[in-house]
């Protein structure tokens, strides 16, 4: 059975790139980036997460920085 809520997780993805068929598919972006030793944009702060930056290595560096406030 199937639960995934892809519309309301549409509505509330951060990520920029709405045109990617993983776009509200939570489990099929995660392994995505994970596969790329990435983080999806919703593992980083709001203006981060516009931008393509998706390395382990920037979430670590802002988690420093910022604390992780945006968790």
């Amino acid at each position: 059975m199937n639960n995934c809520k892809i519309d309301e997780n549409k509505d509330d993805c951060p990520c920029s790139f709405t045109s990617c068929g993983k776009h509200g598919v939570c489990c099929d972006c995660l392994r995505s980036h994970l596969s790329k030793k990435q983080l999806p944009a919703c593992a980083f702060p709001p203006g981060t997460a516009a931008t393509s930056e998706r390395s382990m290595e920037e979430f670590v560096n802002l988690f420093q920085h910022k604390g992780g406030d945006w968790l």
